[in-house]
């Protein structure tokens, strides 16, 4: 098991680390004192304590960066504000350390993060589920886990990635089926994908790659649906 801490201040991190080590000897323990110098490094924590305010790209910043590289970290954000809390969502977080804290209370909130990262264990790795694309004559198997969003006109969809565009003949309706519920049809043109959902309002989606308009009545579900997501891959 690998634990992170990640605070421009030196003390609290060796707070952290000290404290983590003592609780689980076993485990490898990281410290960082940038979002820079973590990303820099690019070894991925089971568990990462991440400060919010920080010199540079603030934590939020930085949980969204990295999220990209590791779905399935457990995430606990360490800061002296509240009115965060609700940003934490947005990148999964599965708790929110408020300064000052007891190492008490620290203990706890390790413990909780331990239990989450060994039940992720025990559910053991599942196929990656995908769909096949046949664009411009060559059949592409295009993991759902990847798409950001997709988009029809006159009945030719084009699927969104990181990387690419693939676009093909088909219904949307179909695509949404095989998407599953991590996926939202924010319009009877749009299907959008939570996990790369940076920003919306009630007429537009910004993602990590792209925008997608958000059809009148369509708002309040997808807000509902966020927010069950939101919990739903909270580690």
């Amino acid at each position: 098991m690998r634990i992170a801490v990640c605070d421009d201040k030196k003390e609290i991190c060796h707070f952290f680390a000290e404290t983590a080590k003592g609780f689980y000897p076993d485990a490898v323990v990281d410290e960082y004192y940038s979002g820079e110098e973590m990303l820099l490094a690019e070894i991925w924590p089971d568990i990462l304590f991440l400060d919010i305010q920080m010199n540079g790209k603030n934590g939020m910043e930085i949980a969204r960066e990295i999220r990209k590289k590791n779905g399935k970290m457990v995430l606990v954000f360490v800061t002296a504000i509240e009115e965060y809390v609700f940003q934490a969502f947005d990148v999964g977080a599965f708790h929110y350390l408020v300064k000052p804290f007891s190492e008490e209370r620290f203990g706890d909130v390790l413990h909780r993060a331990v239990k989450q990262y060994q039940e992720r264990l025990a559910v053991g790795v599942q196929e990656e589920k995908c769909i096949l694309v046949k664009a411009r004559g060559v059949c592409t198997k295009v993991k759902v886990s990847d798409i950001v969003y997709a988009e029809i006109y006159n009945r030719k969809i084009t699927v969104h990635t990181m990387e690419e565009d693939l676009e093909y003949y088909g219904r949307i309706s179909e695509l949404e089926k095989q998407a599953g519920e991590d996926f939202y049809r924010t319009h009877r043109a749009y299907l959008v994908h939570f996990r790369y959902v940076v920003k919306y309002d009630a007429s537009m989606v910004f993602l990590e790659r792209g925008t997608a308009i958000m059809a009148k009545g369509k708002f309040p579900g997808f807000v509902k649906q966020y927010l069950k997501y939101n919990q739903r891959t909270m580690f």
